[in-house]
């Protein structure tokens, strides 16, 4: 890792009160003793001070913090500058900055030195990259979790149990019975079908975690001018869609968030589903049925006004019935009546939807937060473990690889082993200033 001094950002752009600029380098305390004008001072308290450029100009009133290394979030010297939020006085601040020999932080450069100084790990710096996009209190506690460490102690665990196991196997070639644990072959591969069976559940979570990390997607469907855009907007509170008595107005999907229990909820409203002959509500058709494969939960909506064929529905569908306030026809027992008009039923749709996520999102407080990265990862830990299971009993040097490959999986979620492409696109998804 270099050892140029970065400075960057921390707090948001645009205008506010206070702006929080960040400084991470080796040796800042001569820097930090002119910015405050004592020799003297102690780390980690903080001081009121006019800093004032090379020309000994005002540049802000300002207090200035010093974290001595190792004992900062980069493991290196971090001062941090409060100053006021106003873009002229950050601007002229950074143009100080780099006249003393500093340069401006890449996106996630202060983790990366984090990383590098062992103060952070891969799969912390997941957690963090995870908690500054946080907009739900569920993402908030999911992300943390990850960032102070808990999926780490679970990783450096699995880790650490395929190495023992790797090593056992391999001295079972080297050492007579009588010089290791009574059946340890038995023990080993008890042992590696525990590990295999966790991890495999884990990587089932996936789905339930992904939506809590980045939103369930639930779809509004069903044929044109059933009230779909009319519900939509029911259960955001807000008019979000147009609503029209003309069939085939909604002519693309029309996306919103909402928060439902703490949990993010990304709303869609597709386009009708019939056969027509217009190019561009044939596009939506087309669109509508991508957010159906996208989708988490399915909100099949029928016109209950009139009467229609049942359809079947798919373990992620609940059948809504629209227009309660004027249904004709015989009631379906499955399914859920509602009338966006009045909002009669609109109390057990939402409740519903609640049910559906928490069904979803059972047994994930305990289990470790998988992204993209780390499934496929685990994915392939999973084929190395199934590969040394199915060896002959007697080939404990290949069963011995196998495990030991799958180890190396595990260290690559951490970055204890890694490729250089892996962490740049790990560090690449931070803002700047972390």
């Amino acid at each position: 890792m270099n050892e140029e001094t970065i400075f960057a950002l921390s707090s948001g752009h645009g205008k506010s009160g206070v702006a929080v600029i960040r400084i991470s380098g080796n040796n800042l305390k001569y820097i930090f003793s002119k910015f405050i004008n004592k020799k003297i001072f102690i780390p980690r308290h903080a001081y009121f001070t006019n800093l004032k450029d090379s020309s000994n100009y005002l540049i802000d009133q300002v207090i200035c913090i010093y974290f001595e290394a190792p004992n900062s979030f980069t493991g290196e010297d971090i001062i941090e500058i409060h100053s006021h939020g106003a873009q002229a006085v950050i601007e002229k601040i950074f143009e100080h900055l780099q006249t003393l020999n500093m340069r401006m932080a890449t996106p996630g450069e202060f983790s990366k030195k984090a990383f590098y100084n062992n103060k952070m790990d891969l799969a912390d710096i997941d957690g963090l990259a995870a908690l500054l996009d946080a907009q739900t209190d569920k993402q908030r506690q999911s992300a943390l979790k990850s960032m102070i460490g808990m999926d780490s102690k679970q990783y450096d665990l699995w880790r650490n149990q395929m190495i023992e196991i790797s090593a056992y196997a391999a001295a079972i070639l080297d050492y007579s019975e009588d010089e290791l644990p009574q059946n340890i072959n038995e023990k080993i591969k008890k042992k590696t079908e525990f590990l295999y069976k966790e991890i495999k559940d884990t990587i089932s979570r996936y789905t339930a975690i992904r939506a809590i990390r980045n939103g369930f997607n639930i779809a509004l469907v069903g044929e044109t001018n059933v009230g779909k855009s009319s519900l939509f907007n029911a259960i955001l509170g807000a008019n979000r869609a147009i609503v029209s008595d003309i069939p085939g107005t909604t002519r693309d999907v029309v996306s919103a968030a909402i928060d439902i229990n703490g949990y993010l909820v990304n709303l869609s409203d597709t386009a009708g589903l019939r056969k027509t002959a217009n190019k561009i509500e044939r596009i939506g058709i087309q669109r509508t049925k991508t957010e159906i494969e996208n989708a988490d939960l399915i909100l099949r909506v029928l016109d209950g006004s009139k009467e229609t064929k049942i359809p079947s529905l798919l373990n992620n569908e609940l059948l809504i019935i629209n227009k309660s306030d004027i249904t004709q026809g015989k009631q379906i027992p499955q399914a859920i009546y509602v009338s966006a008009k009045t909002g009669k039923g609109m109390d057990k749709l939402i409740m519903l939807i609640k049910e559906k996520i928490a069904t979803l999102t059972a047994g994930t407080e305990s289990s470790v937060a998988i992204n993209a990265r780390t499934r496929v990862l685990l994915t392939e830990t999973l084929q190395e473990l199934k590969s040394a299971l199915d060896t002959s009993d007697d080939n404990y040097d290949i069963f011995a690889e196998h495990v030991h490959r799958a180890a190396d999986n595990i260290g690559k979620i951490l970055g204890t082993i890694t490729a250089s492409e892996v962490m740049d696109a790990t560090f690449s998804q931070l803002c700047l200033g972390k």
